[in-house]
């Protein structure tokens, strides 16, 4: 599987010892990233697209710190559209870098330490005249905060250098006002660098596709044709579905009947039966209420005294 990475060894090393085999995701985006390439990844949540995103800038970063040495400069910009999201990577950052940076001291006598920082409304003070004086390798933001940093000095000296800038949940602001914003502020960027950049989005979610990747490259990326330069990294899954439309044998009327209530928590009840989960939902809680109660009574009547390990849960009743 060594082989099969295109990362330097202490990097290889570390994903070798912390999962099995790169994800579909990982596996196909990280040839085109390494490459240089725009890059769109589509994947289901917990495919790992974030570390594909990630690990391949990271590389970058180890490659040279082992050669060169990291200059206090700021190289990859990550931008979320929630601040919470920002503050769980760079804690997710923290494991990969310390045991990359572990590893690395195997195969060199350099110490590379890769800093990151996040720079939202509610970075204080005191954080954010440390990151002016030591600017950060990475740098995880919000679209807002973006725009902060691009419009102040000091900002611009810190992001001048970035190389590589990463959109998470790239679906959240790709139609909407805050994603008008943010490709300005990242066209912005690439002309504040000088630079081509290079640009990752990763999203579970994205419909339609080529057009989410239009929005992550902008129209300066796009031939006559109508061709952009992105790469699209699309392993997302449609689950099987097994759909139905059930009426009680009893007619309908304005008023429901017992008789048909009765069919209909019969059929409730059987659903249960099949399933390991099953969610019903009502109109009112009082609906809610009713529905627990009858389905709960036909459960009942199935368990056996002595069967002491069978238990059931009682759904909630939940109002509108």
């Amino acid at each position: 599987m060594n082989q099969q990475l295109p990362f330097h060894p202490a990097v290889t090393a570390w994903f070798t010892q912390t999962f099995a085999s790169p994800t579909p995701a990982q596996a196909d985006a990280w040839p085109a990233i390494k490459a240089g390439k725009n890059v769109l990844i589509a994947a289901p949540t917990g495919s790992g697209k974030t570390l594909s995103a990630f690990l391949a800038a990271i590389d970058d970063l180890v490659r040279e710190g082992e050669l060169f040495g990291l200059p206090d400069e700021t190289r990859i910009l990550y931008v979320s559209p929630l601040k919470a999201l920002s503050n769980d990577i760079s804690k997710n950052l923290e494991a990969p870098l310390a045991g990359i940076r572990e590893l690395l001291r195997e195969h060199t006598i350099r110490d590379v330490e890769i800093r990151t920082w996040v720079r939202t409304g509610d970075t204080p003070q005191s954080e954010r005249v440390k990151a002016r004086k030591r600017p950060p390798h990475i740098v995880v933001t919000t679209p807002e905060s973006l725009y902060i940093l691009l419009a102040s000095q000091s900002g611009r000296e810190m992001l001048r250098t970035v190389r590589t800038i990463i959109v998470d949940e790239i679906h959240a602001v790709a139609g909407n006002k805050r994603g008008l914003h943010l490709s300005l502020s990242i066209e912005r960027l690439e002309a504040l660098a000088g630079r081509r950049i290079t640009r990752i989005g990763l999203s579970a979610t994205q419909r339609p596709i080529e057009e989410v990747a239009k929005f992550l490259v902008g129209t300066r990326r796009q031939d006559a044709a109508g061709n952009i330069d992105c790469t699209i990294v699309d392993s997302g899954h449609v689950r099987k579905r097994d759909l139905g439309l059930e009426l009680p044998d009893s007619p309908l009327e304005a008023v429901m009947s017992n008789e048909v209530w009765t069919q209909l928590y019969d059929r409730i009840a059987q659903l249960v039966r099949e399933h390991r989960t099953t969610l019903v939902f009502v109109n009112t809680r009082r609906l809610a209420e009713r529905v627990c109660r009858h389905v709960a009574e036909r459960l009942d009547a199935d368990r056996k005294p002595a069967d002491a390990e069978t238990s059931i849960e009682r759904p909630a009743a939940v109002g509108r």
